[in-house]
């Protein structure tokens, strides 16, 4: 049996009631965009639905060890803030598992940036002699030899901690490809682009052209 969410839980979201508002702020973005008004602003409430679930998804055990949590946190939040107007109450019902996966997207791929990122400067780091860059520039202090383990240290610590995070997501399922809501946004402008050329060639000649007919047949196939 499926654990119950806890009602008085900081990161709870009553999921109906989440559909009910972005439903409304649907439908207030699609009038406003018939109308050529302006795009009105993101709800306080779904905003705020948004911060949870990426708190939340957060403390997860394949995501809790990284040190940039809170990069991953901002980046789902701007992902769900820029993908949101590509939900859709008519195909689904559970706003949360939608926004919850575009979250969790957006933490794999900063969890790749930030590796390559470190990747890079630890190889440039190693690359330079410390001791040698410390003994030509200080006066044999005991201050240039503290920095020196500061600068062992700051390697040590980051290369521990990219280990400790390896390993607990050793064995844990972590796609790269790109979300499968993509995917159909994707198709669906093509379908689109594809049916609005067929109708202005249609307008145009009273028939579709015989180039579009072609490509048409040829894309058919591909």
């Amino acid at each position: 049996m499926a654990k119950r969410r806890d009602p008085n839980s900081a990161h709870y979201i009553d999921n109906k009631e989440f559909l009910v508002k972005i439903s409304a702020y649907r439908e207030a973005r699609i009038e406003a965009e018939e109308s050529g008004e302006e795009k009105p602003r993101v709800t306080n409430y779904i905003g705020e639905c948004f911060v949870k679930i990426a708190n939340h998804l957060a403390y997860k055990s394949n995501f809790v060890n990284y040190t940039f949590r809170d990069e991953m946190i901002l980046d789902g939040i701007e992902n769900c803030l820029t993908y949101m107007d590509n939900f859709n109450p008519e195909k689904s019902s559970n706003p949360f598992a939608y926004f919850t996966q575009i979250t969790y997207y957006a933490f794999i791929r900063r969890i790749q940036k930030e590796k390559r990122q470190m990747e890079t400067k630890f190889k440039y780091i190693k690359s330079l002699d410390i001791e040698q860059i410390l003994n030509d520039s200080a006066d044999g202090t005991e201050h240039s030899n503290d920095y020196l383990s500061y600068m062992r240290n700051i390697i040590e610590q980051a290369e521990a901690d990219n280990a400790k995070a390896d390993k607990a997501n050793e064995g844990k399922k972590m796609p790269k490809r790109r979300p499968k809501y993509l995917d159909e946004k994707i198709k669906a402008e093509e379908a689109e682009a594809l049916e609005r050329a067929k109708l202005e060639s249609i307008e145009e000649n009273g028939q579709p052209k015989d180039e579009f007919m072609s490509w048409l047949m040829v894309g058919s196939y591909i």
